[in-house]
């Protein structure tokens, strides 16, 4: 058995959404599950005979077998579990809260706590919450599209905890994962994984495969469910990274007129500026190119220029897109020391980055092309880490 027990590193922050997303699942089971499946459920609950007559008796089970089987949860969770055939907007948010099992609701709880605290880090309390129901609903949607006329109930947590992971994956690319490995009586120990190859698991080989191979009513798993929450989450991250950046610099630059528009035009004036050392108007420029292909023509130390400009007169997002625009336009790029190294000197100005901004130092020791560039990137990894002690 290999179980995921924590993660590595964390910071000192509380994570009150994340504990109090747990404390509200516990509490629903405790108050809710377990008192209703020990009661018979009532004859004149109106549910009893629309659940009777939707799943009713199969095989070789009669009606009356199946009413001595079922209990008031069992009502509850076909009330207010997400159906597919019987669209609610209410079971959308209702099902996230409802468990089967002690067992499921554990394997859930479990989830949310290693992964959800770095993620609120990131977001913070409020934005995490909408995150939370926002993938949890797309997760619920994303099952029904699949199965569209069905008529059990989808309920508990992970779908919306696959968006959580699908955040994690995309922004902590270097955690690590502690694993523990249970053989008895030949293993038993833990070991620390790379963060991407415990969700790359999870989402290949756990939910992809048995998703693609067969998505079964009747499976008791929701691969749909987890699989949509985690694009979801994905999405998510990505669209928190991008978009206000990039609308910042849409209301704060103009237009590039066609006069100026061809890119000879364009890279000449760039160049020009930045030899006669007037950075501002390189970056002016820079920032009106709209394309991969104009961008191309400029080379690295000439938009790592522009960049630490930006960053040195306080333009962080512009700063911190022009780095990220870099890492993913020229993979193998001997400038990218550098460009992760200002990426992660702009996140060190934006509010709960310290963790990603301490990975892409981590990135700038492996590729540093010099012990300056290295030694620069550990002085910032020091700082973040007397910042935690002194927070904590």
């Amino acid at each position: 058995m290999l179980l995921p027990i924590g993660d590595v590193p964390n910071f000192k922050t509380t994570p009150y959404t994340n504990w109090l997303l747990i404390g509200v699942n516990v509490a629903v089971f405790v108050f809710v599950t377990i008192p209703l499946s020990a009661t018979r459920p009532d004859l004149n609950d109106p549910a009893l005979l629309e659940y009777l007559n939707i799943l009713g008796a199969r095989g070789d089970w009669t009606p009356q077998m199946v009413f001595d089987h079922i209990s008031a949860y069992d009502l509850t969770v076909f009330r207010y579990g997400f159906r597919p055939a019987e669209f609610s907007p209410v079971s959308m948010f209702t099902a996230m809260f409802l468990h089967g099992s002690w067992m499921h609701l554990a394997g859930n709880m479990l989830f949310l706590w290693i992964y959800g605290d770095n993620v609120e880090h990131r977001l913070g309390h409020l934005g995490y919450l909408l995150a939370y129901l926002a993938t949890g609903v797309s997760a619920t949607l994303f099952f029904s599209m699949f199965l569209p006329h069905s008529q059990i109930p989808m309920l508990g947590a992970s779908g919306a905890i696959s968006g959580v992971l699908g955040f994690y994956f995309l922004w902590f690319p270097r955690n690590r994962i502690k694993v523990f490995i249970f053989l008895f009586p030949l293993i038993m120990t833990t070991v620390l994984i790379p963060a991407r190859i415990v969700l790359g698991v999870f989402l290949l080989i756990d939910n992809l495969l048995p998703f693609i191979t067969g998505p079964s009513e009747g499976s008791g798993v929701a691969y749909g469910a987890h699989l949509g929450g985690f694009l979801a989450g994905l999405g998510l991250a990505l669209t928190v990274d991008r978009i206000p950046s990039l609308l910042k610099m849409k209301g704060t630059t103009p237009k590039v007129s066609r006069k100026r528009s061809k890119l000879v035009n364009a890279v000449t004036d760039i160049v020009r500026a930045i030899d006669q050392n007037n950075l501002a108007h390189a970056a002016k420029v820079f920032l009106q190119l709209d394309s991969r292909k104009q961008r191309g023509q400029l080379s690295t130390p000439n938009i790592l220029a522009i960049g630490e400009y930006l960053l040195s007169e306080g333009s962080i997002d512009e700063a911190l897109t022009i780095f990220r625009r870099l890492i993913a336009e020229r993979p193998g790029n001997k400038g990218l020391d550098r460009a992760y190294l200002g990426a992660g000197k702009a996140l060190l100005h934006k509010p709960r980055s310290e963790t990603s901004a301490w990975h892409y130092f981590m990135v700038v020791i492996d590729l540093a092309q010099s012990p300056q560039v290295a030694e620069e990137a550990r002085r910032y990894m020091k700082m973040i880490e007397n910042n935690k002690e002194a927070g904590g």
